[in-house]
């Protein structure tokens, strides 16, 4: 059977910018720096939630959904550069099992932000001065799972 792809090989080569020391064809990773926006706006969304309850302020609920819609775009930022930088790294072991640990809490996480974001944007329609009932245990979950990602990040 002839491969009629590797004929394209170099052409499509020719077309990729070169790879540097860090196997990437960027200056360096942009997966972490992206990324932590993602870990601050998730976590300081649930302490301005926990703040405006404890503080009797609604207007805090306004900075945590914003923190909210902030943090659910920049996920989706964050993985598709982690994928890529993953995909060009050389796992082996142990940490190629810890990597598809973290992408698939990544990509689950993505949906799970997005959700929340989603129920905290309908559930402002109704009234933006009052969080929805079981919303704190929601933002507990997320903070749990955040920490649970850095985590496996960090590994």
């Amino acid at each position: 059977m002839v491969d009629i792809f590797s004929n394209f090989e170099p052409i499509i080569s020719s077309l990729l910018p070169p790879l540097n020391e860090k196997n990437l064809p960027w200056i360096d990773v942009i997966h972490p720096i992206v990324v932590h926006f993602v870990i601050a706006m998730a976590l300081v969304a649930v302490v301005f939630d926990f703040a405006g309850l404890i503080l009797k302020k609604p207007n805090l609920f306004e900075v945590s959904f914003l923190n909210l819609i902030v943090a659910t775009i920049a996920i989706f930022v964050a993985i598709v550069f982690g994928q890529i930088e993953a995909g060009l790294s050389n796992p082996y072991g142990v940490s190629r099992d810890i990597l598809n640990y973290h992408s698939t809490l990544g990509w689950s996480l993505a949906g799970i932000l997005s959700v929340i974001t989603g129920w905290r944007y309908v559930s402002r329609q109704s009234n933006p001065q009052e969080l929805a009932s079981g919303f704190i245990a929601v933002d507990m979950i997320l903070a749990v799972l955040v920490c649970t990602q850095v985590y496996l990040g960090d590994m």
